[in-house]
């Protein structure tokens, strides 16, 4: 949906032009979401950009206040819809940092394959959405059949297919099922081969390069200023990852490489996604290939539900214990802490402040995607034209649900 208003008319060498405040969303399409971008415009040059935000807002933070804080897990699901065990795992620790454990060495291991799968599925739909913005629609429809993919290894490890709430305080929800192992590592030996036919069909493409190379151009000290992370900053040039310069869980025992660029354009921050992916692939074979055995949850009653369902059916006390934790939660120590991880769109942290109880006193969310629309504002897209605004928005990767929480 756009509508469009005449400000006033100027008259420049014999022509005239008009500048004109054309309204952008929140329906449209290009916007990625219900995001509603209103642009000041001379012909057809913006000259400024308004980010209106707020219309898929659910009070997240909230809503936390009155959940435990294993109820609070599917809100955490609906933030970044898209990789939802990464936003998943930032909350599972901040928690376990409060509490002052560590989930077993399975359980980490298990986090970190599929917080990579979750980086895989958010970086193949932007991967393919972007082209589609300038007009390419089957890079789309190809990201989208390899997407499918992550999807059925998502349903076959817990049942669900977008909102997993897998993990968990202590660890996970439950164990790999059979023959998790070998389809996940059919999937890392089939996407690389995807990989080069993106490349091969778009990539190189004259059209897709003139629309993207040198436009949105943010230089790597905007970049920091405005407090881009994740892909968005690397592109930029700046050579920061939180896996690798402050590692959780296992990652200080993995081998990948942090993918950075130096143009910080709209096509840097595509192909930048493409690499990353490559690197994706990798971790989850290494985790593969190491995987430990034993417990996949923190043996503590207190905190962790029953494992073993059989005893579940034949025993009052874990029975007890199951109720008592579904229904009143635990209680965390009082004091307050700030957990963030490396997630698909940049630095996801969760500040929370406990006061004891068994629900968060506050609870804030440092969402990336809100952090990186701010690149709108900045000097990347000043005096460029209508459409490449819309490569620009495309190429930031926002998740309209993470921005208004």
């Amino acid at each position: 949906m756009t509508d469009v208003t005449v400000l006033n008319k100027k008259e420049e060498f014999g022509r005239s032009t008009q500048e004109v405040l054309l309204n952008l969303g929140p329906q449209h399409p290009s916007t990625h979401g219900v995001l509603r971008l209103i642009l000041e415009m001379e012909g057809e040059i913006v000259t400024r950009v308004d980010p209106f935000i707020g219309y898929l807002h659910r009070g997240t933070e909230k809503l936390a206040e009155n959940f435990t804080y294993t109820q609070i897990f599917p809100l955490t699901d609906r933030l970044d819809y898209l990789c939802p065990p990464s936003n998943n795992l930032a909350f599972a620790l901040a928690v376990e940092k409060l509490l002052g454990i560590e989930a077993p060495e399975r359980a980490q291991y298990i986090r970190v394959l599929t917080v990579e799968l979750a980086r895989i599925s958010g970086h193949l739909l932007i991967v393919g959405a972007l082209p589609m913005d300038l007009g390419a629609m089957t890079t789309l429809l190809y990201t989208m059949r390899e997407r499918e993919m992550v999807m059925d290894l998502m349903e076959m490890i817990c049942g669900a297919r977008m909102h997993t709430s897998y993990c968990r305080v202590g660890g996970v929800r439950e164990d790999l099922p059979e023959g998790f192992t070998e389809r996940v590592s059919e999937f890392c030996r089939i996407l690389p081969k995807r990989f080069a036919d993106y490349e091969r069909l778009i990539a190189r493409n004259r059209i897709f390069l003139s629309r993207t190379k040198g436009v949105g151009v943010i230089s790597a000290e905007d970049a920091i200023d405005l407090g881009l992370s994740g892909p968005n900053l690397r592109a930029s040039g700046v050579d920061w990852d939180m896996r690798r310069d402050n590692p959780y869980e296992i990652y200080d025992r993995l081998d990948f490489n942090v993918i950075v660029r130096e143009n910080g354009d709209c096509y840097d921050r595509w192909i930048c996604r493409i690499d990353e992916m490559r690197e994706s692939v990798r971790i989850i074979e290494q985790c593969v290939d190491a995987m430990p055995g034993g417990r996949f949850m923190i043996d503590m009653p207190t905190v962790a539900f029953p494992v073993d369902k059989n005893v579940l059916r034949c025993s009052m006390e874990t029975h007890i214990q199951h109720f008592e934790l579904s229904a009143f939660g635990f209680k965390v120590p009082a004091g307050e802490v700030y957990v963030s991880i490396e997630a698909p769109k940049g630095e996801l942290g969760f500040y929370i402040i406990s006061d004891g109880s068994e629900k968060p006193c506050r609870m804030k969310v440092r969402a990336p995607s809100f952090v990186n629309l701010q690149a709108l504002l900045g000097r990347a897209t000043n005096m460029n034209y209508l459409a490449d605004v819309i490569a620009m928005l495309g190429s930031l990767d926002p998740v309209i649900a993470e921005v208004d929480k």
